[in-house]
């Protein structure tokens, strides 16, 4: 049961965090760097690019995780360019939230490197 509640906290806290960085005129650069992050952990991506005024992400999507060396610089892993268009910003990163482990802990993580104080300061 516990389980479930702390799930469902970090799943409520992480939308709520989303809602707050798409508010008009106040997107900062730290925000800018949340939506990449949520994109490429969702897409497996690497070069995450948005394009908040045309209303595109463009990304490379990593093909074959196997590929990958962390001792290396990894200069030919196999991806795929790709060219999204999403019409609100805030439903299409809700739309990459996951309610998997791994997801969890990535989005736990994320709440933790952000404080009220952060946000407030941020929205300001």
């Amino acid at each position: 049961m516990r389980k479930s509640e702390l799930r469902g906290r970090i799943l409520m806290q992480i939308e709520r965090l989303i809602a707050q960085s798409c508010v008009p005129g106040h997107l900062s650069a730290t925000f800018q760097n949340l939506h990449e992050s949520i994109i490429k952990k969702h897409y497996n991506a690497a070069n995450v690019s948005i394009d908040y005024h045309r209303q595109r992400v463009k990304m490379e999507i990593v093909l074959d995780d196997s590929a990958y060396d962390p001792k290396s610089a990894n200069l030919d892993l196999p991806t795929f360019p790709a060219n999204f268009y999403f019409k609100n910003l805030c439903e299409f990163l809700k739309s990459c939230v996951r309610d998997d482990q791994k997801s969890l802990a990535f989005y736990s993580g994320i709440l933790n490197s952000f404080s009220k104080k952060d946000i407030g300061v941020m929205m300001a």
